[in-house]
Parts: structure tokens; C-alpha cells; sequence
């Protein structure tokens, strides 16, 4: 966690604790005493724990949108689409505490609607791999390809073997349906 700043240091804190004992359970006060700062320092960058969540959420999808746009100039080839995948993948590893969060607190994420901007970007996420005319058995590859990048984040975890590997191997199935897809065009 070579993570440098004082916010991503609160940020990445707060994750820890949210995920200890729950993000409910959680206070301000919690955060500032284990980063070992005042209240009012924290209270410099963040007035509520939830202000702390939508950051993180917002460090999450300008990656996204980021990768959304670059993916609409891009020539909608089969390397691009393999391009988007690769980078989708490296933004959600960088995120793993975040989506770990997301899946053991989803009542929260859904009070907060950080939820349903995340949906929104994943619908544009699986718009950029697939083609418009494409045939339903070819839509639903697609759509199975980012699903097994999420699911690669969380049920992963439960499968023996290096970590590294099964990133790799998560990726590699998502590019292989995504290809098939890409080929099964008319």
C-alpha cells in the first residue's frame, strides 16, 4: 500500500475498516484514530464516511470513463476490443478492495446510487466489445465476457492457485469469448 497522499491513505483505511466490521459500524472518528491523524484532519478531505465511499467509487469509474472513450475513437476492431478487456481487467484489480466492498454491502451501495452509475458504464463497457447486429448466442459472449472479469474479482478467490495466474486465466477467457463473438458476425 506504497499509496502516497493523505486522502488515497483515508480512503484505502477506511476500506480496511469497513471491511473489518462492517461499513455501518464504522466511524469517522475509527478512521482518523487507526491513520493515527485528528478528526479535523480527516475532516480537511472528507466530512462523512460516505463522502470517502463515493470517492473511491468516482477513482473507480474515471478509469471507466476514461476507457469508454477511448474505446468510442477506436476502430471497432477485434484488437481494440482485446484492448478494452486487458485494461477494464487492470482497472478492476486495482480496485479489488473496492469491489469486495461492493459485493458484501450492496444495501449501501444501492442507498448510495453509486451502484447504478456503475451499471450504467458496464452496459457501455459490453456496447464497445459487441456489435450492434450481432446474434443474441453472440450478445450474451459478450456480456459473459465482462461478468467473468467481475466474477474473477470475488469467486476467484475460492479457486486454488497463484493469484497471478488466475488473472491471467480470467482474462484469457474473456478475450476468447469476446473473440468468438467478434467472429460470429455476419
Amino acid at each position: 500500500m506504497a499509496r502516497g497522499n493523505t486522502r488515497q491513505r483515508i480512503q484505502d483505511v477506511a476500506l480496511e475498516l469497513f471491511a473489518e466490521q462492517g461499513y455501518e459500524k464504522t466511524s469517522l472518528r475509527e478512521i482518523a484514530e487507526r491513520l493515527d491523524v485528528t478528526k479535523a484532519a480527516l475532516y480537511y478531505h472528507f466530512k462523512t464516511k460516505e463522502d470517502i465511499l463515493v470517492s473511491l467509487f468516482q477513482d473507480l469509474t474515471r478509469p471507466m470513463d476514461e476507457l469508454i472513450e477511448w474505446g468510442g475513437r477506436q476502430p471497432r476492431t477485434l484488437e481494440t476490443k482485446q484492448e478494452i478487456l486487458r485494461r477494464y481487467h487492470a482497472a478492476l484489480i486495482g480496485a479489488a478492495p473496492l469491489f469486495r466492498f461492493m459485493q458484501e454491502n450492496q444495501a449501501t451501495v444501492r442507498e448510495l446510487s453509486v451502484g447504478e452509475t456503475f451499471k450504467e458504464r458496464v452496459v457501455s463497457m459490453v456496447d464497445l466489445v459487441q456489435e450492434p447486429d450481432s446474434a443474441m448466442t453472440d450478445r450474451v459472449r459478450c456480456i459473459t465476457a465482462l461478468f467473468s472479469l467481475h466474477a474473477g474479482m470475488f469467486f476467484m478467490n475460492n479457486v486454488e492457485g497463484d493469484p497471478e495466474e488466475k488473472h491471467e486465466a480470467v482474462l484469457e477467457v474473456a478475450i476468447d469469448l469476446v473473440t468468438q463473438a467478434h467472429h460470429g458476425r455476419h
